[in-house]
């Protein structure tokens, strides 16, 4: 069977509006005779006469009748479809946003990245999830708009990814600690209490593989989930927390942060996107607003 030539939707809509072959071709621009041979293909096509003469007219059959409105529709949607995407209109946008990001990410930038979108768009709503992982099958199924962290192996390849800032890692003590005095050398650092950051509950990293090259082990006495609980500890005891600078700058308020004694890798923080949002006029706006709070406070 072969497909319907769906130009014909089009003829067919200015035929029934007009209720005059002469008056749809001028419309149409084409000859009177064109579009005669247009309504005979139409004709055949839907098996019904559908205009037909009453003294010097043209008047619809009920088949045409039933059929304006869906035509008419049908035109409608498809030129919506092939147009350009109009322009975003900030003003009127009213949608709800959702991130998957960290605790300490929503801590640090979420309060100015809130007021940012609502100064442009009072409509506009952020849900914030908690990153629990790395994995991406939410941004996959489009229940999240955009991730913030850390590429890792796990991250699923066909994302878009762009890198927000790089961050390190300090080390932070309640105000008045005794490692907030002095000099700060890996064995007066390695000889304190330690907080340990860890989803997995692993108690070792990159900051204990350097002091083990100097020949020092930390004391890890407590294990915990986010930087904000290690961080609550160190405030309210003799605990020292090792965290990342940018990421925590808000909750180190008050407290005494110091450079590790150690070499410690740098990490990226990204924002992740599945592909079809990729040029969402909307989608673009909202990471231009997390791009900027995030380049805001450096």
């Amino acid at each position: 069977m072969s497909k319907p030539d769906l130009n014909l939707l089009v003829t067919l809509d200015v035929l029934l509006a007009e209720g005059s072959v002469a008056r749809a071709a001028r419309r149409l621009r084409l000859s009177p005779s064109a579009m005669s041979r247009a309504l005979a293909r139409l004709r055949e096509t839907t098996g019904d006469p559908l205009l037909v003469r009453a003294g010097r007219g043209l008047v619809a059959t009920p088949r045409a009748i039933e059929l304006r409105e869906r035509v008419s529709q049908l035109v409608q949607d498809s030129e919506a479809v092939l147009r350009p995407a109009e322009t975003l209109r900030l003003e009127r946008l009213v949608k709800t946003f959702t991130l998957r990001t960290s605790e300490g990410f929503v801590e640090n930038f979420g309060a100015d990245l809130i007021a940012r979108v609502g100064a442009q768009a009072p409509g506009v709503r952020l849900c914030f999830l908690q990153k629990a992982d790395k994995d991406s099958t939410l941004l996959r199924d489009g229940i999240v708009d955009l991730e913030t962290g850390v590429i890792g192996a796990t991250t699923a390849p066909e994302l878009r990814v762009q890198a927000l800032f790089r961050d390190r890692f300090v080390g932070v003590v309640r105000s008045g600690h005794p490692l907030s005095q002095g000099e700060l050398t890996p064995s007066r650092y390695a000889a304190g209490q330690h907080i340990y950051v860890s989803r997995q509950g692993l108690d070792k990293g990159p900051i204990d593989e350097a002091l083990g090259r100097l020949g020092l082990e930390r004391k890890v006495v407590t294990i915990v989930g986010g930087f904000s609980t290690a961080l609550a500890l160190a405030r309210a005891s003799d605990l020292i927390a090792s965290v990342p600078e940018r990421h925590t700058g808000n909750l180190r308020v008050a407290m005494h942060s110091f450079t590790i004694p150690v070499p410690t890798p740098e990490i990226t923080v990204s924002m992740l996107w599945h592909p079809r949002l990729d040029g969402d006029p909307a989608q673009r706006w909202l990471r231009g607003q997390v791009r900027e709070a995030c380049a805001a406070l450096r």
